[in-house]
């Protein structure tokens, strides 16, 4: 008798440190997108920062050991998904120079690297997945991110996908690509000039009209609806694995004003 199951790959969930720290809806989220796209999701408990902060800052010597930590605790998935283009940009593109002068150490980040998507990528471009059975009685605009846009080419997967959500109604915003002024550490390096680009992104999101500010990664939103919430704004911000799978209920990034 053949064994008629269908084959389910087998994901690493990247949660990332904000989403671990201050949005693990976000990280509930993905797991039932990624179930229902025909996978099994495990989340390896050894997992800690992508690197990224260390890398941004000029630290390569402990970039490279949160890399081989990170490569060490992913390697037997068939793929890594995280809910941010920022985290994923990190370690599909950039793990495999850091280890240019050690060929071991660079096959293994090569191959992890391969593995390694965004969450709303990995939905359309990898499963296939051309809509979702989700709600959400809002009108929305969205953000793109710098690293999922420039890096991994993410812009019209998470439109595809939010199109088909139940009462959600897009209307995008002059300059949706232009940065946020988060930039990671740079916020904390140049506060003045992030303050100054968040402040433009605002007013860009309030002329949509929307009630709803979604995006794909948690810092990006965070700085945002932050920004947002200080000017007593009335918009909130979600994130978009949030919306497409359906939790219409939860509260808004940052808290209701």
């Amino acid at each position: 008798m053949n064994d008629q199951t269908p084959f389910r790959p087998r994901v690493g969930l990247f949660v990332t440190c904000l989403v671990d720290l201050f949005r693990p809806s976000v990280g509930f989220a993905a797991v039932k997108l990624i179930e229902d796209a025909g996978c099994t999701v495990e989340v390896p408990a050894a997992q800690t920062c992508c690197g990224q902060p260390a890398y941004n800052s000029g630290d390569r010597e402990d970039t490279k050991a949160i890399a081989k930590s990170t490569i060490e605790a992913f390697e037997a998935f068939d793929y890594v998904v995280a809910p941010s283009g920022s985290c994923a940009g990190m370690l599909k593109k950039h793990y495999p120079a850091l280890f240019k002068d050690d060929f071991d150490w660079e096959t293994r980040a090569t191959a992890f690297s391969a593995k390694v998507f965004e969450l709303v990528s990995f939905l359309v471009d990898v499963r296939g997945v051309k809509g979702v059975e989700a709600a959400f009685h809002e009108t929305i605009t969205y953000h793109d991110s710098c690293s999922g846009l420039r890096e991994l080419g993410i812009r019209a997967q998470p439109r595809q996908l939010l199109k088909t959500v139940e009462g959600l109604t897009l209307k995008e915003m002059q300059d949706a690509d232009v940065c946020c002024g988060f930039g990671g550490t740079f916020c904390v390096k140049y506060p003045d000039i992030s303050n100054a680009i968040v402040e433009k992104k605002t007013v860009r999101i309030e002329e949509t009209g929307a009630g709803t500010l979604v995006a794909g990664d948690l810092g990006c939103l965070m700085n945002m609806a932050g920004k947002l919430k200080r000017q007593g704004s009335k918009v909130e911000a979600r994130h978009v694995a949030e919306v497409l799978a359906g939790m219409e209920d939860s509260p808004p990034i940052g808290g209701r004003g």
